[in-house]
């Protein structure tokens, strides 16, 4: 990433407004790192707080001016819209139940837009995402930010150029301890928004981190989980919430999966691990090794790749800053995806056609199907692990199947390497 592509189309950074991400918000802190990470953005506006006092302290402590630390949302959006040097993104990053509201409005005021996930909390509002991007034409990012890693994007590629042959097998996890000794709140005081069904969602493991599990699957494989039989609860005893999900998946080709997320794994830190067999080989990615991509092609002896090492493929280079042998992690894995939403922003404003490696980040679609899933998988468990149709979750709200997306990110020209 030597040059910046924003720059040389505008001849400027992108400006930024954030919703969210104020005093005490660890993924506040991501988000506005992640998009200066590259030197793509610059932020001039936010609404830190849903408190005004406190959002514009907050927004002062991290440089906003006066001006601009705004009280609201609406106040943010109006402002920001009348103004000539007015904000050109909008990020989110508030409890989930505002992720639908924040989005349309900002769509509909004209800004593009990088959210944090999940898209939403419920279908109908996710569908209402996808169609308001689809009418409006503007940039939708979703930050399902281990998209960004190298070494997933490579296993992307590798899997695009046929490398692997045709999938079969999928397994996919997310394991971590953090609630595994957590006391839960009292029920009968007011309850944090992750523990609020209508502000967290509907289950808080797989809305946190499930979400994600399955967004990598698809990212890598890009095949479509069709069916699930799910089993969802919670490990710790009285617990308010879910804090386990496994379940059996069944892919549009036929192939067959497993799927598990947990938040009670005693001593776990942030196991992300997938593993995606096919007919030619399979590969190996896990969270807390980041930099190595196991593979295993049939007949052959187990091969490791790394970030801008021997046979990195143009879109995993793409996301590498520096040499071989110099580690990268989950600050430039979450960067890749602003700086990759950042590029398809400036390429609509300037009039020119982005270029089809940055096309890769998450978009509204993504995050509609990780919704359905989650409320699939919810409905096969409440059916005692019932085989449940991911399409069918779809249809129940009224649409008659999935809708048409024009789908832009073209498969890697795997016959290149990297230049670095």
């Amino acid at each position: 990433m030597d040059s910046n592509p924003v720059i040389d189309m505008l001849g400027r950074r992108l400006r930024l407004a954030v919703i969210g991400g104020g005093p005490g918000s660890f993924i506040g802190a991501m988000h506005r790192t992640a998009a200066r990470l590259d030197d793509r953005y610059e932020l001039v506006a936010g609404v830190l707080s849903s408190d005004p006092e406190r959002s514009r302290a907050a927004a002062a402590a991290i440089g906003i001016a006066p001006d601009r630390a705004y009280a609201d949302t609406d106040e943010l959006l109006a402002a920001e819209q009348a103004r000539s040097d007015g904000a050109d993104v909008v990020a989110i990053m508030t409890p989930n139940d505002s992720h639908h509201a924040y989005a349309v409005a900002a769509l509909r005021h004209g800004f593009d837009v990088v959210c944090d996930k999940p898209v939403t909390n419920t279908l109908e509002g996710a569908l209402d995402v996808v169609a308001t991007v689809q009418e409006t034409g503007l940039v939708y990012c979703l930050t399902h930010n281990y998209t960004g890693y190298p070494m997933v994007r490579q296993a992307r590629a590798m899997v695009a150029d046929g490398q692997l042959g045709e999938i079969q097998l999928v397994q996919v996890e997310y394991v971590q301890g953090g609630k595994a000794a957590e006391r839960d709140p009292d029920p009968d005081g007011p309850l944090p928004w992750r523990y609020d069904p209508v502000r967290g969602g509907p289950s808080l493991v797989l809305g946190d981190i499930g979400t994600h599990a399955h967004n990598l699957v698809r990212f890598v494989t890009g095949r479509e989980v069709t069916e699930v039989a799910a089993d969802v609860g919670h490990i710790v005893a009285n617990r308010l919430v879910d804090d386990y999900a496994g379940a059996m998946l069944r892919f549009d080709n036929g192939a067959r999966g497993s799927f598990w997320v947990t938040q009670a794994a005693t001593g776990v830190e942030n196991c992300l691990r997938l593993r995606a067999s096919g007919t030619r080989g399979t590969v190996e990615w896990m969270q807390e090794v980041p930099t190595q991509l196991v593979f295993r092609p049939a007949g052959s002896p187990a091969q490791i790749r790394t970030p801008n090492g021997p046979g990195t493929l143009p879109l995993a280079a793409r996301a590498s800053r520096i040499v071989a042998g110099h580690p990268e992690g989950f600050h430039e894995g979450f960067a890749n995806v602003y700086s990759d939403a950042a590029d398809a922003v400036a390429a609509r404003r300037a009039g020119r056609d982005p270029d089809p490696l940055a096309m890769h980040f998450p978009n509204a679609f993504d995050g509609l199907m990780g919704v359905a899933f989650v409320d699939a998988a919810i409905r096969s468990s409440t059916d005692n692990g019932a085989w449940t149709s991911v399409d069918g979750v779809v249809d129940a709200v009224g649409i008659d199947g999935l809708p048409e997306v024009d789908d832009t990110r073209p498969v890697t020209d795997a016959a290149e390497t990297s230049a670095s």
